[in-house]
């Protein structure tokens, strides 16, 4: 009986480290590779940031979770290796952001202006796509980023 007891009590002991713990663990910063991109608009105007690559399914679903902060530079593209229509939630996303539908030949094909932080709400790319560029809110609008002009990154010029 003694036996059974310890057991269950190391076990409801491990459950709450698990219950409590796993968020935390979560949270913590997951390595990204990052890389120049560039934005042509229809006036010729190109616009430059450093982006992080989320590649791997693994990175897709952490994108920018958790994080407080981001450069006005920045961003993240996601790679989705084959282009379909994709969708996208900010669940666990602090920052509000602009997100770029980016098909396979580089044209942004829908913008999503001010995702709101820890929605549940689906984005749908309206389109298919291959790649989905975020970027702090308000910036598609500030710089005259729309759907027809072109991104340029080692990503989305690789060899298919």
């Amino acid at each position: 009986m003694r036996f059974l007891v310890s057991h269950w009590i190391r076990g409801a002991l491990t459950a709450l480290f698990f219950m409590f713990a796993f968020p935390l663990l979560a949270q913590q910063p997951m390595k990204f590779d990052k890389e120049p991109l560039i934005v042509e608009t229809a006036s010729g105007k190109r616009l430059t940031f450093i982006v992080e690559i989320a590649d791997t399914s693994e990175r897709r679903q952490r994108g920018l979770m958790f994080r407080k902060e981001m450069a006005d530079d920045a961003g993240m593209i996601f790679d989705f290796g084959t282009s379909r229509r994709v969708q996208m939630w900010m669940e666990n996303t602090v920052l509000p952001l602009d997100m770029l539908f980016v098909d396979s030949t580089g044209t942004i094909r829908n913008i999503k202006q001010n995702a709101v932080p820890y929605s549940e709400d689906i984005i749908d790319s309206m389109a298919e796509v291959k790649y989905v560029v975020e970027l702090n809110a308000g910036v598609t609008a500030k710089l005259g980023i729309k759907p027809g002009d072109k991104v340029m990154s080692a990503t989305t010029t690789k060899k298919k």
